[in-house]
């Protein structure tokens, strides 16, 4: 049986870093001169990634049996995709080649340590494999073509109420709304978004502090919402926690895939059978660790990097009730 089984889109991410840009952090904009041949600093082609190829690879780092469930393009690329997961101890039943389709390819526009992704979600024809009943299924980003296969996953979940439910939603599904995916939400033990996307859930601007409890409202019995480099809010229900950063031991490269490492580690812990304060400091020392690299998985720990991050923490690195 699998410890731990995720559900979503798999990519290539081509990371080119710019030299000349300019950003307006508070309208959320980079721009580059129109018309212009822009010069960059290098590009880096990473294979076998999206939010739930991350949580796959993340999981059997720390030692669960991971698979995942994604569709490929039968191209170079999807070749490419399949080595690369295998390679990383994720199992391949359930990864699916698609002769004659082309594999997700974005392109990530890098600039200091932040990133803006440009995006196309490949069409495949989606069915949900016999996948037996996991410990845990962790659900994150699928393309605009996957509202039926929505349908088949709400049923399998109704249908298995003893296998745990990790919703990480994407775009598209953030996009769906809370009422086209209430049976997801609902079911969710453990749910996770950024504030940014929860403002968007809730259509309203408050503070993470009630966010965290409005997200919880929609089901799902456990929330967490990050909040970029400040943090993350926790909510089980009864308690609403904070928790500040590991210390970074460098300033962060490149900040892709902090909160794949966050949420999948958290789950990875929970499925050991860790407490929810223990699995969230696992999440965000592995959060820690990604942003020192480029990409989302060159910088995932093992069980015992983490250990060792945690015998050496900083006494106020905990969950606080607030």
């Amino acid at each position: 049986m699998y410890d731990f089984i995720a559900i979503g889109d798999t990519v290539i991410d081509a990371f080119i870093r710019l030299k000349d840009a300019r950003t307006n952090r508070d309208h959320s904009t980079l721009t580059l001169a129109f018309g212009e041949k822009i010069p960059y600093e290098s590009v880096e082609i990473v294979p076998a990634v999206g939010n739930s190829a991350n949580a796959t690879v993340a999981a059997a780092k720390l030692g669960l049996i991971s698979a995942l469930v994604t569709h490929l393009g039968g191209d170079e690329y999807g070749m490419k995709c399949l080595e690369t997961l295998i390679e990383k101890g994720v199992a391949k039943d359930f990864i699916i080649s698609h002769s004659g389709r082309k594999t997700n390819y974005h392109y990530v526009l890098w600039y200091e340590s932040d990133r803006t992704i440009l995006v196309k979600h490949e069409e495949y024809e989606r069915h949900l494999p016999d996948i037996g009943k996991p410990k845990w299924l962790y659900l994150s980003s699928l393309g605009p073509d996957s509202f039926e296969y929505h349908r088949e996953i709400g049923k399998y979940i109704k249908e298995n109420q003893d296998v745990k439910l990790a919703f990480q939603p994407g775009t598209f599904q953030i996009n769906l709304g809370t009422e086209t995916l209430k049976e997801i939400y609902k079911r969710a033990d453990i749910f996770f978004v950024n504030i940014e996307e929860a403002r968007t859930i809730l259509a309203e601007n408050s503070q993470g502090s009630t966010l965290v409890e409005k997200i919880h409202a929609l089901g799902p019995k456990i929330v967490v919402l990050t909040d970029g480099s400040r943090g993350a809010y926790a909510f089980d229900g009864a308690n609403k926690y904070f928790i500040s950063p590991y210390p970074d031991p460098k300033p962060p490269l490149e900040r892709t895939g902090a909160g794949d490492a966050l949420a999948s580690t958290t789950v990875a812990a929970l499925a050991m059978g860790k407490t929810l304060e223990e699995a969230v400091k696992w999440g965000m020392i592995n959060a820690m660790s990604v942003v020192q690299q480029v990409g989302a998985q060159k910088g995932l720990l093992t069980r015992s990097q983490i250990e060792a991050y945690l015998a050496k923490a900083p006494a106020d690195f905990k969950l606080k009730k607030i």
